[in-house]
């Protein structure tokens, strides 16, 4: 019985694996991660994109990876770093679960060495199905196929695939593992990634400049942009709670409150100030909630996550002000100074940032809390702190 994800590809595949390739030599992209043409891979620069890449653009990436080679220039050197050091430097860049696979994952390379297939890859931690492809394709010229956002597109353009996504993933991964090169799989999953991110764009794709126009079902239809077809997606329901900035002079240096999150969930392991829980709730039950006199109300802050918004009031105060509030709530006394090395994710560092401008502290807690300190009032920032999926946003 034939495999009925086994779609027909009215070309010779062979045709289509050169014209890709032939543009790729001449118009790939240069990444810090990438290898020159004619050198091959480093595993530990490939494995550490692929993770750092996953839901998260190359723009926001490179900067993440090139401070990560720098502090840690080896697999084992990363494998002996500490789990708060990895947090602390991956803070901002989301999907937290992320940084603690890695390191996981980094001590079992360390001991293990480099597994060099699919299967032994995904026995990782953090390493999934596209991930072990391009690893194995990339580092290792494995003709393994690596479907990424950027191939589930160009995949479904290809052959104008009607059925929606997620659904039709499987299709989409029986047609990439039949146009995969044998010779080139490095440079094919490579140039697979650039043709989505450059030209076969979500919007307004430049067909005129595709060099497997020609291949390309939903272009002769003058519709590219109607594929790959979604299931529409539920909307983010919107959470509140509430953050409390408390600080205190210690051994003449200010300080403030933190505490770590649970290991497991969102923001796992990360540390937090302290906070309530982030629940759907009514106005009635917020104002309720509303805390004593002596905090001082900032600025609210917004965030978004992959799932839900969130919406968050900040409240602050000196020690001395709230005292039997702050010894319930637990934690440890930071040092301003040594911010950088606890691992806040982007939303604390709004709440401090807030808390700060509340309470009159100015450019020590700018400073503290970097950028976020100038984001603290707007809207929104994505971050991405749940399960990483295959649909990476690599432009």
């Amino acid at each position: 019985m034939p495999n009925k994800h086994n779609l027909t590809i009215p070309f010779a595949a062979q045709d289509f694996q050169k014209a890709l390739l032939t543009w790729y030599d001449a118009a790939r992209r240069d990444l810090p991660w990438r290898a020159k043409p004619g050198v091959s891979s480093d595993p530990y620069c490939v494995w550490l994109s692929e993770i750092m890449l996953q839901q998260t653009t190359v723009k926001a990436v490179i900067p993440y990876f090139e401070a990560f080679l720098e502090k840690w220039p080896t697999v084992q050197e990363l494998g002996a770093a500490t789990r708060d050091e990895v947090l602390a430097a991956w803070a901002g860049l989301g999907y937290y679960s992320r940084a603690r696979n890695l390191h996981a994952c980094a001590q079992a390379i360390a001991q293990g060495g480099f597994p060099t297939g699919e299967t032994e890859l995904r026995r990782l931690p953090g390493i999934g199905a596209y991930t072990a492809a391009a690893i194995a394709a990339i580092a290792f010229g494995k003709p393994a196929a690596a479907v990424d956002g950027n191939a589930e597109r160009v995949l479904a353009r290809l052959v104008a695939l009607a059925a929606p996504l997620p659904r039709a993933k499987p299709s989409i991964h029986s047609l990439a593992t039949r146009l995969v090169s044998e010779e080139r799989p490095g440079d094919y999953a490579q140039a697979m990634m650039d043709l989505g991110a450059t030209i076969c764009t979500p919007r307004a794709p430049a067909c005129h400049s595709c060099p497997v126009w020609a291949f390309c079902v939903a272009a002769a239809r003058g519709e590219p942009e109607r594929y790959p077809e979604r299931l529409p997606k539920p909307a983010r329901p919107l959470r509140r709670g509430d953050a409390f900035v408390v600080v205190r002079m210690l051994g003449g240096s200010l300080t403030i409150l933190l505490r770590r999150r649970p290991e497991n969930g969102l923001l796992g392991g990360m540390m937090e100030v302290p906070c309530t829980e982030w629940i759907v709730r009514g106005r009635a039950a917020e104002a309720a909630s509303f805390p004593a006199t002596n905090w001082r109300q900032a600025q609210t802050v917004q965030h978004t996550f992959t799932h839900f918004h969130l919406e968050m009031r900040v409240f602050a105060a000196g020690f001395a002000e709230v005292r039997a509030e702050a010894e319930a709530f637990g934690g440890e006394w930071a040092p301003l100074k040594e911010l950088p090395r606890f691992a806040l994710p982007s939303v604390m560092k709004k709440a401090v940032a807030s808390g700060f401008e509340a309470l009159g502290i100015g450019p020590a807690g700018a400073q503290v809390a970097g950028k976020a300190a100038k984001s603290a009032s707007k809207v929104s920032t994505v971050e991405r702190s749940a399960r990483p999926s295959t649909r990476a946003g690599r432009k």
